[in-house]
This record gives structure tokens, sequence and C-alpha cells, in this order.
């Protein structure tokens, strides 16, 4: 996110979720809560987190149709979810015009992977750091359009550990982890969401370290994925822009920059070690 992009420029989209999404999380909840569910016991149903049936229920997360085909099997078969859910339309408030594609793709993507040389990726920040980044934005963000920045970043990151099977590998600058912002306690809580979030047996974080010199992404950010029909495709990031690369011959060579990088940075094990030694640090 890359939620939303890493710093989103000028607010774009509707203020809040689409009436759709909220009017199906109503009825999602209320035949929820007829059964006598939990949003934890109805998780467990669907196979889904509570805080994914949270964020349907509110209206603030497009569900999926695995998500709507199990809601069916465990509210009572009455077929009002599947008819309804073809009705939604997505409120994308929080993501910036040139990202929306790409953050539909990365949501059905096989594999995702993220360089990074500006900031921590999206997915690995801390809600601190996230506030910290969206708070710098030009022009400054009303509070509202904040709030839904942030709702949406912090949503993202739920890809991590609802899809356990989906390898995410990222690979970051040292110097990114050391770019000061708050204080002590919040560069500590910034390296410990980096370690969490980074700690599944799915999810790959490798650091570049600041010796290791020049390389062969130092045109920019990149972000690869592949789409379960096999295809692959890439998107990088500039100053308010963002551009979608499908052209094979592109993405085949931004392929072969990435994996040469990975050979170039620390392994994961290292990489963990150089940031609990960053950690002490502070």
């Amino acid at each position: 996110m890359r939620a939303a992009r890493q710093r989103p420029a000028r607010w774009s989209g509707s203020r809040n979720p689409s009436d759709s999404l909220r009017t199906f999380g109503a009825v999602v909840q209320a035949l929820r809560e007829h059964a006598g569910l939990s949003r934890a016991q109805f998780g467990e149903l669907v196979r889904f987190s509570k805080h994914t049936v949270e964020s349907v229920e509110l209206g603030r997360r497009m569900p999926d149709a695995s998500f709507v085909e199990r809601a069916e099997e465990a509210l009572g078969n009455t077929g009002a979810l599947r008819h309804s859910a073809r009705f939604l339309t997505r409120g994308e408030a929080g993501l910036a015009v040139w990202f929306r594609r790409w953050a539909r793709l990365e949501r059905e993507a096989v594999s995702l992977c993220t360089y990074e040389c500006r900031l921590v990726p999206g997915l690995l920040q801390s809600e601190a750091y996230a506030r910290a980044v969206f708070e710098g934005t030009v022009p400054v963000a009303p509070d509202e359009q904040l709030e839904n920045f942030m709702t949406m970043r912090m949503e993202r990151q739920h890809m991590l550990f609802e899809r356990p099977t989906t390898p995410f590998s990222f690979i970051v600058e040292e110097h990114v982890f050391r770019r000061r912002f708050g204080d002590a306690e919040q560069m500590r809580g910034m390296l410990d969401r980096v370690l969490e979030l980074s700690a599944p047996r799915n999810v790959t974080l490798q650091v570049v370290p600041m010796e290791a010199g020049l390389h062969a992404c130092l045109d920019g950010p990149l972000q690869l994925a592949e789409t379960p029909k096999g295809q692959r495709l890439a998107y990088s990031e500039g100053q308010q822009n963002g551009r979608l690369i499908a052209d094979p011959k592109e993405v085949s060579f931004l392929h072969q920059c990435y994996d040469t990088l990975r050979s170039q940075a620390l392994n994961a094990k290292d990489s963990r070690g150089l940031l609990e030694r960053l950690r002490g640090e502070l």
C-alpha cells in the first residue's frame, strides 16, 4: 500500500462508506444478533476474523464472495445476503485515486512483493506512524478525512493474518527504520509493530543494510503481484501519481530487479536481528 498510498495527497472520493455497504452490514449484524452469535463466534463460522466481521457490519469493508456465501450458510440460507450483495458498491474513502485499482488487485493476489525506500510499507505501519504520515500531508486533511485514511490503512493490514497461505515479501531500506518520528516510545512502537506483522510464516521481511551500496531498485518503490489466473503485474509510485504496469517484458524486468535485490538484502533472521538492535538503541 499499500494502503492507500503511502502518503495520500488531496482528498478524493466519498466522505463515508457507500450506502449499500452500510445497509448490507446492518443486515448482517441484525441476522447475526438474531442468531445469538457474537462477532467472534460468527467469525469462526465464516472463517474470518472478528475484526473483519466488524468492518463489514460497519460498512467499512466490501465483503468478498466467500464471506457472503459462508454468512448465508451460517445465518439460515434465506438468500437475502446473496441477493443484496449483487448491489454492493464500494466506498473508497482513504485511497488515493491512482492507487485504487492496485488496491483492488492486491486483495485477490496470490503473492505480493514490496520494495520501499521512503517509508515503512503501509501494510507494516504502526498506528502512530501511519497517523504521523497522514498528518504531514499537503494540503492538510480535515479530521474526518484523516480518520478515513487511518481506517483504510489499518484495515489493509488484516490481509497478513487473514490470508496465511499467501506469501508477502517486503524489502525495505535500513534508513527507513532509522528515520525519526515522534518520541522514543513511538519509535519503539513502530519497530514492535513491524516485528509483529512480519512474524507469520507467510510474511518475509528483508532489510537492505546501509553498507550494501547501490543496487538494482534505486529507481524507486515497487510492488509486484500475481493474480489467481497467473498474470504478473507491477505498480510503481511517485509524487502525486501511480502507474499500474501490465506489459510482460517490463514486469519481467522489474521481477529481475527485485530478485537481485533480494539476494543483496539481509536474510529474514538477520533483518529481524537488525530491527531488534535498532529498538534497543532507543
